[in-house]
C-alpha cells in the first residue's frame, strides 16, 4: 500500500485499477482526461506508483483505450445477436448492419470512451490486439471483417472487394459517429441521431451491394 493512501493493492492489481480508473475519466472527459496524476488519484495511489506499470500517460492512454475498444466490440456483438434471419443473404446483410449500428450506438451511448477507444488504436496492429476483443473474442475490426466475409460466402459481394469494402464502412460509420460525437452534429436530438445513424447504415449497405 502506498504511504498516506487508504487503498491495498495485491502484486498484479494497481494496473487493473490504474485503467479502471483512466476509464472513468475517460468516459466523463474523453482522451485527454487521461492523465497519470489524474488516474493515480482516482485510484488512491501516489503517481510514482503508476510509473511502475506505465512509462507515460500515453501509455496508460492506449490500455484504457484497448478497454474502450473492447466494450466498443461487445457493443456490436449485443446488436449482432438480433441478426437472425433464417436466410444466410439475408443475415448476412443483418450482420454488417449490427456492427455500424453497434458502432454509432456506443459512440453516441459513451461519446468519452469513443473518443479514447480511437485514440488507443495507434496503429492496424492494435485493431487486432487481443486487449480489445469483446466476449466472440473479436476485435471492432474483426467483427467489421467477418461481416464482410459473410457477405463473400454468400455471393453477395466479390471477393476482391471485401478489403475496400470494409475500410469503406469503417470510414463512413466512423465518420458519422464523430460528427454526431464531438462535431457540429453533437447538439442534435439524440433520437435524430438514432435514426440518421441507422439510414446512413444501411444505405451504405445498400450501395455495398448494388
Amino acid at each position: 500500500m502506498e504511504a498516506g493512501n487508504t487503498r491495498s493493492y495485491h502484486h498484479g492489481d494497481l494496473d487493473a485499477a490504474l485503467v479502471a480508473a483512466g476509464y472513468e475519466l475517460a468516459r466523463a472527459g474523453g482522451a485527454d482526461a487521461v492523465t497519470l496524476r489524474a488516474t493515480t488519484r482516482r485510484a488512491g495511489v501516489s503517481p510514482a506508483a503508476a510509473y511502475r506499470h506505465f512509462s507515460s500517460h500515453e501509455d496508460l492512454q492506449l490500455a484504457v483505450g484497448a478497454r474502450a475498444m473492447a466494450d466498443l466490440a461487445r457493443s456490436i456483438e449485443v446488436h449482432q445477436a438480433d441478426a437472425t434471419d433464417p436466410d444466410p443473404a439475408v443475415r448476412a446483410r443483418q450482420r454488417l448492419i449490427a456492427v455500424g449500428e453497434g458502432y454509432i450506438g456506443f459512440a453516441l451511448d459513451s461519446p468519452g470512451a469513443f473518443d479514447i477507444a480511437m485514440f488507443g488504436l495507434f496503429t492496424m496492429e492494435h485493431a487486432f490486439a487481443p486487449e480489445t476483443m469483446g466476449d466472440t473474442g473479436r476485435t471492432p475490426f474483426q467483427l467489421l471483417t467477418d461481416a464482410i466475409a459473410d457477405l463473400v460466402a454468400v455471393g453477395l459481394l466479390a471477393a476482391e472487394r471485401a478489403e475496400p469494402a470494409a475500410i469503406t464502412c469503417w470510414s463512413t460509420v466512423h465518420g458519422f459517429a464523430t460528427l454526431a460525437t464531438s462535431g457540429p452534429l453533437r447538439t442534435h436530438p439524440r433520437p435524430e441521431l438514432d435514426a440518421l445513424g441507422a439510414r446512413i447504415v444501411r444505405g451504405l449497405t445498400d450501395a455495398l451491394l448494388r
